[in-house]
């Protein structure tokens, strides 16, 4: 990863802290965005302390002229990126009949439109630069299986989305060198993991999902964020519309016990 600029959104905290100080410790420059920028700026110092180089982007992913003004900033302070992470992620609990609309697009403005505005503004600064480059989006075992808790209607389908833009992304520019993929994580102790659940309830519910999870625990931050950074890598240079499951099993296992 040396001498790259890496580009990562919801790097403040949870998957996307991690796959930012990944990737300064891999070597890259790397660009730390998040909506909150007391978390951004913490985590630049984390790099810094290890004598990486980072640069803090105060940016909300759902707004379009912000992604283009953070890519904008990024060019100046680091230069053109030559790989995205798009963690940036938002979980709002709903059964779809008590849904609102306004909830419903607030879901699928951060976590499918902000997904495809960082990955547009980082393929534009690819095929300006004529670079390769990867682009690494965050899907979830929800796009592929209803959750057994329910209520996940919004987050399910924006998910289902990020996985379709993967595939459709990965097709259309695998010939300019820019390798599409996304990692497909687990129930991994970040924040947004207990987002929708009562703080009081967080404690039982650990139990509950560490005992149904086929590996018996729960991922850190930096299991799925170093899938990220192998597809990142030049390692993965075949690898192209794919979706690495990082998930503890949960996909493989049937629902039934019988």
């Amino acid at each position: 990863m040396k001498d790259r600029v890496i580009a990562v959104t919801g790097g403040g905290s949870g998957i996307g802290r991690a796959a930012a100080l990944l990737c300064a410790a891999a070597g890259a420059d790397v660009a730390v965005l998040d909506r909150e920028a007391a978390a951004a700026d913490e985590v630049v110092r984390a790099v810094a302390r290890h004598g990486g180089r980072a640069v803090a982007v105060a940016c909300d992913v759902s707004d379009e002229q912000a992604v283009a003004d953070a890519f904008r900033q990024i060019r100046e302070r680091l230069g053109t990126p030559d790989g995205l992470v798009a963690a940036a992620g938002v979980d709002l609990g709903g059964f779809a009949h008590e849904l609102s609309a306004a909830r419903w697009q607030q879901v699928l403005s951060v976590n499918l439109t902000g997904a495809f505005l960082a990955s547009r503004e980082t393929l534009r600064g690819l095929i300006e630069a004529g670079r390769p480059g990867s682009i690494v989006l965050c899907s979830s075992p929800a796009a592929f299986a209803g959750f057994a808790a329910g209520g996940a209607t919004a987050y399910s389908a924006s998910k289902g989305g990020v996985s379709a833009l993967t595939r459709s992304l990965a097709v259309d520019y695998a010939r300019h060198g820019i390798r599409v993929n996304a990692i497909v994580p687990g129930p991994t102790e970040t924040p947004l993991m207990w987002a929708a659940v009562p703080e009081e309830q967080r404690s039982a519910m650990r139990a509950v999902v560490e005992d149904e999870v086929p590996i018996g625990r729960m991922a850190d931050p930096q299991e799925p964020a170093r899938a990220a950074l192998w597809l990142l890598g030049d390692d993965s240079s075949y690898v192209v519309g794919s979706h690495l499951v990082c998930d503890g099993g949960v996909l493989a296992k049937a629902s039934i016990s019988v």
